[in-house]
């Protein structure tokens, strides 16, 4: 595709102050004015059905992440490229957008007959599968049958026991004779108690060997079944060795494949350094997706055509996923899961701005300030922006637990019974020592400290929440007050964004109410009742929770001075006083 089907200048052209003195980095919230600019022209486009009708991403698992590029070409004038994440309407290239990174000509005289090969493998475990269902049912009915036949032996040996417990009666206590096999009991003949009647005698002897006889019969039974079931079991564990065989096959094959399409994408720097997907990622292997989102593509193709960028958006674009974390019209940082590694590459020889670094900010030194504290426990409150715990990166080494360990040089450092978000504000509770920790922590597992949280939503809570919400009363929703009940996950492309996953995910409950202090439906109370990471702020902005991500949620809404969630109440029983305390801190907005 020419630099003229994709390239389109800005007109007017941008004056110097309006652009950026270095590349923005990809990982950031924000995009730059001019890349804002160039985004919602594309959008007013999208919204009025160009090139797809808009129905295209309204429903659900169609919505789609978008690009913009702004660039500057060889000439100095100043333009932009769009991308898209993946294909829409099943095809990777469209007029107007950069295609993929990898050669399509090249895909398409392999990928056609593997897919079919993939195909066919499905099909033939499929028959597999439905023979597999057939034999099974025919097992379970001569299962049933066989336990049919055990059925009508055991009732005929229970009418046989209950005449040989009829006889013994008949013979009276003491007058069992001996077993017709045995030489009787040793002694003289004196000794032996007087026989019983000849005719009771010799019926007795013969339902003492109809019992053994009927012993015989079970076993013999038992065993003619095992063999029988046996033999039935083994073409079901033939036909499991060959869907296993099978399968073992569509998996190499399939490994194959997708290694021949992962050496396709052939990333190459600004540098001029080349390099495979699959390099990039090593030693692990290439997430799925990768290289196919919009980013990737927009550079790779500005590096293709000797064009120098200067800022990136990317937005999604319809209904939001089932995962949650996307929302319609909204600007998103590039993932740092599968974009990750290709970006660093691919900006490699480019001046641009470094990796954004959240929780290394300056913050005061009397943060955090102490609002309760006795001689076994302290409660603070840790501002935005300070992490509980030190990070991975050196420079994530400033957190609650940090400071407080040198507030308290003198013995052991106090410690955390729970963690805030980085962005989060709020009540956090200390122990200062282990005893108390233990005690404080089974509380927050009974769920027995009463957490409450005050939070400033982006939209008013016009309504009541989705399939993931139950009623807040009277089995009705009700648009003032209820619960969230959205299982959560690490997204492992994404960290550290959670999404919500119902076959995977953690169980995540969350009650909310509008908070009664203000007479405004944007500001509401939340009680988390289990304590996943992001909880709140995923259960805010999911369609099937409030639909309504939390003012200033980077990851799950949009950007700005601050998340404005704040931990503003703690009450609990005092484990070694038996007292309860109650806590409140009011909201820094």
């Amino acid at each position: 595709m020419a630099v003229h089907q994709v390239l389109r200048y800005f007109e007017p052209q941008p004056d110097g102050d309006d652009l950026p003195r270095r590349l923005p980095s990809p990982f950031a919230g924000s995009p730059h004015p001019i890349a804002r600019r160039a985004a919602s022209a594309l959008q007013d486009e999208l919204a009025a059905g160009w090139p797809w009708p808009r129905a295209a991403f309204a429903a659900p698992e169609r919505g789609k992440m978008f690009g913009v590029l702004v660039v500057r070409d060889a000439g100095g004038r100043i333009g932009h490229l769009r991308g898209f994440s993946g294909m829409v309407a099943g095809r990777w290239e469209h007029d107007g957008f950069v295609g993929p990174v990898f050669d399509a000509g090249a895909r398409a005289t392999f990928w056609p007959e593997g897919e079919a090969e993939l195909v066919a493998y499905d099909r033939r475990l499929e028959a597999l599968a439905e023979r597999a269902r057939h034999l099974e049912r025919a097992q379970a009915a001569a299962e049933e049958a066989r336990r049919g036949v055990l059925a009508e032996l055991g009732l005929r040996h229970a009418e046989n026991r209950r005449r040989r417990h009829a006889a013994r009666s008949r013979l009276g206590d003491g007058e069992r004779p001996p077993l017709p096999d045995s030489p009787g009991s040793p002694g003289s003949h004196d000794e032996r108690e007087p026989e019983p009647r000849a005719g009771a005698a010799e019926e007795l002897r013969e339902l003492v060997r109809a019992s053994r006889t009927d012993a015989a019969e079970l076993r013999r039974l038992r065993q003619a079944l095992r063999v029988e079931r046996e033999q039935g079991a083994r073409p079901l564990h033939a036909l499991d060795s060959e869907r296993r065989a099978l399968k073992a096959a569509q998996v190499a094959r399939s490994s194959e494949l997708l290694e021949r399409i992962q050496d396709g994408y052939r990333l190459v720097s600004f540098r001029g350094q080349p390099s495979s997907l699959r390099d990039l990622f090593a030693p692990e292997a290439p997430p799925g997706g990768a290289g196919d989102c919009a980013a990737p593509k927009l550079l790779a193709h500005a590096a293709r055509q000797g064009l120098a960028p200067l800022a990136l958006a990317e937005f999604w674009w319809g209904d939001a996923p089932a995962t949650g974390g996307r929302h319609h019209g909204l600007y998103y940082p590039a993932c740092r899961g599968k974009c990750g590694p290709i970006l660093r590459h691919v900006l490699d020889g480019l001046e641009c701005d470094p990796l954004p670094v959240f929780g290394a900010g300056a913050i005061p030194a009397e943060e955090p300030r102490t609002l309760y504290e006795d001689r076994w426990l302290l409660i603070v409150v840790k501002p935005e922006g300070l992490l509980s715990v030190p990070g991975r990166n050196p420079m994530l080494d400033d957190a609650v637990s940090t400071r407080l360990g040198r507030r308290y040089p003198e013995g052991r450092a106090p410690m955390l019974v729970h963690r805030l978000d980085l962005d989060t504000s709020g009540l956090m509770l200390v122990a200062k020592d282990n005893e108390t920790y233990v005690a404080l922590q089974r509380q927050f597992l009974e769920r027995a400290i009463e957490k409450r949280y005050a939070a400033w939503l982006s939209r008013p809570v016009a309504r009541a929440p989705g399939a993931g919400a139950r009623a807040g009363s009277g089995g009705r929703p009700a648009p003032s007050h209820g619960f969230i009940d959205l299982p959560l996950r690490t997204d492992v492309d994404d960290r550290p964004r959670q999404i919500v996953d119902p076959t995977h995910g953690k169980a995540a409950l969350t009650e909310w109410r509008l908070d009664p202090r203000f007479d405004d439906s944007r500001r509401v109370q939340l009680f988390p009742r289990t304590g996943r990471t992001h909880q709140l702020r995923v259960h805010a902005a999911h369609p099937l929770g409030l639909a309504a991500p939390i003012l200033g949620d980077r990851l799950y809404g949009l950007a700005g001075e601050r998340l404005f969630l704040h931990a503003e109440r703690l009450a609990f029983i005092h484990p070694r006083t038996g007292r309860r305390i109650e806590v409140e801190s009011q909201p820094p907005f």
